[in-house]
């Protein structure tokens, strides 16, 4: 009697525990959602994603740098279909076309857990990938910080995100050092960005790729806007005055005989002998992708090791 006894009181006490169990695996699985704001609004998520589509450049560039490997990208700009710095780590993922114009029916095959999309260039087709999987966006394609602390807090990978940006942080302050040092009395030193079309001329100002990068480091710029932006068109060589600066960077939208013929254009007008940039040498050709199009933090320290080239530096 005393075993069936101690018996019946252990089923008791186990079909209890297994009640207790049941009442609370739905609580810890809500626990495991994270609400995540982002620039669309607010998306659930449910633990750590483990398939997800990146939808803008900067978000195969931060990917790459938070250790994941996405199921689906889209194609680069240049250098297609993936920037040459980027080959080896995505060569096998599938794409999914353009950042202009993602192929949803693509998307959808790849089952993902979690796409990263862009307010910029997704915002009107933002409720039909939401319907495919969870969809967060950055607001702008060029904040590359924004990107790593979204996919950091999305991915469920915040230690990694923080350790990108406090290594980025601690390399903005060491080459500011150097350059203060290396300049002296003339830092802080102004500098136009200068993106070469084969109609025109873009000088890219603070809200730019380019520009968040040279402004973490203290870098000035032409005023050429009453307010912060991207920065502007130029098509009149009459307004070659109006980007003077102390350095001109110099980005080739391609290498076609029609962009390098309107360089030699503006380039030889007296306008532009006359800036200080012209007058003092200091023109330099930089990289297009790390300048211009990779919009991630990979690239944005790509962009970083040629400034330590262009200003002599040793880093």
């Amino acid at each position: 009697m005393q075993a069936n006894s101690n018996r019946s009181l252990w089923l008791t006490l186990i079909t209890a525990c297994l009640m207790c169990l049941s009442v609370l695996a739905p609580v810890q699985a809500a626990d495991d959602v994270r609400r995540i704001e982002h620039a669309l609004g607010v998306t659930e998520i449910q633990g750590t994603p483990q398939r997800i589509v990146t939808l803008y450049q900067g978000a195969n560039d931060t990917a790459v740098a938070l250790g994941v490997m996405p199921v689906g990208v889209v194609d680069s700009w240049v250098q297609k279909p993936m920037y040459h710095y980027l080959r080896d780590d995505l060569a096998d993922v599938p794409h999914v076309g353009l950042e202009t114009q993602p192929n949803l029916e693509e998307i959808a095959k790849l089952n993902p857990d979690l796409i990263i999309a862009n307010k910029a260039r997704h915002q009107e087709v933002y409720s039909q990938l939401s319907q495919i999987a969870p969809t967060v966006a950055e607001a702008t394609v060029f904040d590359f910080k924004g990107t790593v602390k979204l996919m950091g807090e999305a991915l469920n990978k915040q230690a990694e995100a923080d350790q990108l940006l406090n290594d980025w942080d601690q390399r903005v302050a060491t080459l500011q050092n150097e350059l203060k040092a290396s300049m002296g009395d003339n830092w802080p030193v102004s500098v136009a960005v200068t993106n070469i079309r084969n109609d025109h001329l873009r000088v890219y100002l603070e809200e730019s790729f380019a520009g968040t990068v040279l402004h973490d480091l203290g870098f000035e710029f032409p005023n050429l806007s009453s307010q912060r932006t991207w920065g502007v068109k130029l098509n009149s060589k009459e307004t070659i005055p109006s980007m003077n600066a102390d350095v001109m960077f110099i980005i080739f939208q391609s290498q076609d005989g029609s962009v390098h013929e309107n360089f030699e254009a503006w380039s030889s007008h007296p306008l532009w002998q006359n800036l200080d940039a012209a007058k003092n040498e200091r023109i330099y050709d930089v990289d297009l992708v790390a300048w211009l199009m990779s919009g991630g933090i990979i690239g944005a320290n790509n962009m970083m090791d040629q400034l330590y080239t262009h200003f002599d530096i040793q880093g």
